[in-house]
């Protein structure tokens, strides 16, 4: 089993706080109250992670609704590791990611994105993204366009 950081317990509280509302500021859905059990557990434990396996089945449920909703695969279809990198410079996953990710379990997957997020060196996060921009603003004007 993979270990889940405490972050993505924080965005998957977030998530259930802006679809199921408290209706009157004190109770939580049972999605957020399982989730923030284990929330401040991990607090309390001074815990940056826990095993998926440690998770209670209702927090677990609630966590994988949450990550179904986020992107699974951080490609942006520039793979240099086809080209023999061992890093890809479009995504930042390494070799064994890119080949294996469609066998990785979810909480695996969010680490390799958490990994790739604080690096912040790949393409996704600066050039591609300045590429993008850049294409963008130097487009032509539609014809007719003043």
């Amino acid at each position: 089993m993979a270990a889940i950081h405490i972050t993505d317990i924080e965005a998957a509280i977030n998530h259930w706080r802006s679809r199921v509302p408290s209706p009157d500021g004190v109770s939580l859905a049972p999605e957020i109250r399982a989730l923030a059990e284990v929330y401040a557990q991990m607090v309390f434990r001074r815990e940056d992670v826990v095993e998926e396996d440690r998770l209670p089945p209702d927090a677990l449920d609630a966590w994988h609704a949450w990550y179904g909703t986020t992107p699974d695969t951080p490609c942006i279809a520039i793979c240099s590791t086809s080209q023999g990198d061992d890093l890809c410079k479009g995504c930042g996953r390494t070799f064994d990611e890119v080949q294996f990710w469609p066998a990785m379990g979810p909480a695996e997957k969010r680490a390799v994105w958490r990994r790739i997020t604080l690096e912040h060196s790949a393409w996704r996060f600066n050039r591609y993204a300045e590429r993008a921009a850049e294409g963008v603003s130097k487009a032509p004007a539609p014809a007719g366009a003043a």
